[in-house]
């Protein structure tokens, strides 16, 4: 990780859960962070939890359903931070709503977020990092294996399909890079122990805490595992499971 050392890194979905857990992971390993999301005075609080880390973490406010604000976040980054070397798209909502009963708003909200967020976000990014002679540069999607298998948990809705979609976003930004630095890995985990899940009627503390769960920060050593390979080596897709996970 050495090599990353004073890179600059975007995290979106940084306020909470894994992308949280992402940011503080590379902080520590000495990158220059900017944390996106709407919420930035929790960003701040994580910030000033990492002052003596030889990294740093940038608040800075980003709505991933808005264009506009998109693209005003990554000029902040271009022109405060410096050239980007790496994209984590972390931003991701879930809506509990049914297929046969559910409203246009609601599938909308999940693929805003999910799907034409992270598009946007990595246009953005991809259009930085080819203007730099950096010769590594690495995007990163935190998809889930509800994308690959999908259990039975009522209300998940749009939400599998949003996660299918990313899978193959994913392939089909690897073939128009082809001939770039920029390498792209998809990190599936299966239930993660976030609020993320909690917002689901049948997912209350207590019934997450019988269940086999990874943590925020399993998800995050993945992201530091994927960038700690070399230029040469593209690691396409990392799948976690948590022990005992039967879907």
């Amino acid at each position: 990780m050495e090599r990353w050392i004073g890179k600059v890194a975007v995290v979106t979905g940084a306020s909470a859960g894994i992308g949280a857990a992402i940011a503080r992971s590379l902080v520590k390993q000495g990158m220059i962070v900017a944390g996106f999301a709407r919420r930035v005075k929790r960003i701040k609080e994580i910030a000033d939890n990492l002052e003596d880390s030889p990294g740093k973490l940038y608040p800075v406010e980003c709505d991933v359903t808005k264009e506009d604000s998109i693209i005003a976040a990554f000029a902040r980054v271009k022109d405060d931070l410096g050239p980007l070397s790496v994209l984590v798209n972390s931003a991701g909502i879930t809506k509990e709503s049914s297929l046969i009963d559910g409203t246009l708003e609601e599938w909308q909200s999940v693929f805003n977020v999910n799907v034409l967020g992270l598009c946007l976000c990595t246009r953005e990014a991809v259009r930085t990092m080819r203007e730099t002679t950096a010769e590594d540069a690495v995007v990163i999607h935190v998809n889930s294996l509800a994308a690959e298998r999908i259990p039975f948990v009522p209300g998940f809705s749009v939400y599998p399909g949003s996660k299918r979609a990313v899978t193959g976003l994913a392939q089909t930004l690897r073939h128009e890079l082809a001939g770039t630095h920029i390498r792209v890995t998809n990190i599936s985990p299966g239930l993660v122990a976030t609020d993320f899940m909690t917002s689901y009627s049948i997912f209350s503390s207590e019934a997450m805490a019988a269940m086999p769960t990874l943590n925020p920060d399993d998800v995050a050593a993945a992201a530091i595992y994927v960038l700690s390979n070399p230029p040469h080596v593209l690691i396409q897709d990392i799948v976690l499971r948590p022990l005992g996970e039967s879907w």
